[in-house]
C-alpha cells in the first residue's frame, strides 16, 4: 500500500469488552499520532485509524479499522473491501495465553485437579480411586489447527513430552509436531490421543465439524479441549458423548452460546471444566494488543502491507 497520512487513533469504548479502555488508550502515550476514547456517534475521516470490539457503520470512513479480537465475524468484510478501508484483526497474539489455558486444562484433568477444589469447597479430605490419575508425559495429544493457538499448544504439550500429533492443510513441519494428517484424516488423527485440542477459526467448513461422529471415533478415556470457538462443537452430541462415556469429559472455553446457559448440561459433569470465554484473558492482554497496533500504525504510515490484514 501506499504511504499515507494518519493523524490520530480513536478507541472505541467497547475494547472494555475485554480489556480495560482507558489503560490500552495510556498504552499509545509514545505513538507519533494522539491517541483517544470514543463512543458511538463520532465522524471519522481517511486520517483517522479505529480499534473497536465491535462494528459501527461510521467506522467505513476511517482510513483503517482494527478489531480488538482474533474474530471478526461481525464485520462486513465485503462492505470493507468495497469502501477501500483496511481491516485487521487480534491474531496472532494469543499462543502463549491460550496455550498456558489448554495445558492447565489438560493438567487438571489428569491430576484432578479440579476435583480436589470441588472437595475442598465443601471442607472434604478427597481420596480418589488409584487407577485415575495419570501424568500428561507420555500420553497423547492431538492438536486440530495448528495456527498461532494451535502451534502454542503443540510446543507446550511437546515440551511436557506428550506425544502431539496435529490436523492441518499443510504439510509444512510445525515444531514439537511428531506427525501431520490431513483434515480429510481428522478421524484418523484423533483416534488414539488422550487429549483432542480445538484450535481452528468458526468457518461454514468448521461450524459443527465435532459431532457424534467425531466423538464416537475418540477414545473413551479421551478429553475433548475447545479454546477455539463454541459453534465448532456440536453441544448436544458433546453431552450425549459424555453423558454415554463415549468420551470421558471436557474443558471449554467458548460456546455455541455465552454466556453458557444456566440449564446447560455441561455445568454438572464432574469431568467438565468451564471457563467464561477467557483464554486470552491476562493482566497484560492490552499491552499485547497494544503492540500489534502500534506495529500496524508504523506499517500503515510507511505504506507497508498491513499485520492481521482481513479486508
Amino acid at each position: 500500500m501506499a504511504a499515507s497520512d494518519l493523524e490520530r487513533l480513536y478507541v472505541h469504548e467497547s475494547v472494555e469488552n475485554v480489556i480495560p479502555k482507558r489503560a490500552f488508550v495510556e498504552a499509545f502515550a509514545d505513538l507519533p499520532i494522539p491517541a483517544e476514547l470514543v463512543g458511538d456517534g463520532e465522524e471519522y475521516e481517511e486520517t483517522d485509524a479505529v480499534v473497536t470490539y465491535v462494528p459501527r457503520p461510521e467506522f467505513l470512513d476511517a482510513g483503517w479499522v482494527h478489531c480488538a479480537r482474533a474474530g471478526y465475524d461481525e464485520f462486513d468484510t465485503d462492505a470493507y473491501d468495497a469502501a477501500g478501508v483496511p481491516l485487521t484483526n487480534s491474531s496472532g497474539i494469543h499462543g502463549a495465553t491460550v496455550g498456558e489455558l489448554a495445558v492447565g486444562y489438560m493438567l487438571s484433568l489428569a491430576r484432578l485437579l479440579h476435583v480436589y477444589r470441588d472437595h475442598q469447597n465443601e471442607n472434604e479430605w478427597y481420596t480418589p480411586e488409584y487407577e485415575r490419575p495419570f501424568t500428561v508425559e507420555n500420553e497423547s495429544l492431538c492438536v486440530v489447527g495448528l495456527g498461532t493457538l494451535g502451534e502454542g499448544i503443540a510446543r507446550r504439550g511437546d515440551a511436557l513430552g506428550m506425544d502431539v500429533v496435529g490436523v492441518r492443510r499443510s504439510d509444512d513441519p510445525v515444531p514439537g509436531v511428531s506427525e501431520l494428517y490431513d483434515p480429510d484424516e481428522l478421524h484418523d488423527a484423533i483416534a488414539e490421543a488422550r487429549f483432542v485440542a480445538i484450535a481452528l477459526p468458526h468457518n461454514p467448513a468448521t461450524d459443527g465439524l465435532f459431532g457424534t461422529a467425531e466423538f464416537e471415533s475418540m477414545r473413551e478415556d479421551a478429553y475433548l479441549i475447545n479454546v477455539a470457538r463454541g459453534p465448532i462443537v456440536d453441544e448436544d452430541a458433546l453431552v450425549d458423548a459424555i453423558d454415554s462415556g463415549a468420551i470421558a469429559g471436557a474443558a471449554l472455553d467458548v460456546f455455541e452460546t455465552e454466556p453458557l446457559p444456566e440449564e446447560s448440561p455441561l455445568w454438572d459433569f464432574e469431568d467438565v471444566i468451564i471457563s467464561p470465554h477467557k483464554g486470552s484473558a491476562t493482566n497484560r492482554y492490552h499491552l499485547d494488543i497494544a503492540d500489534l497496533v502500534t506495529e500496524n500504525v508504523d506499517r500503515y504510515r510507511s505504506g507497508e502491507e498491513l499485520r492481521n490484514r482481513v479486508a
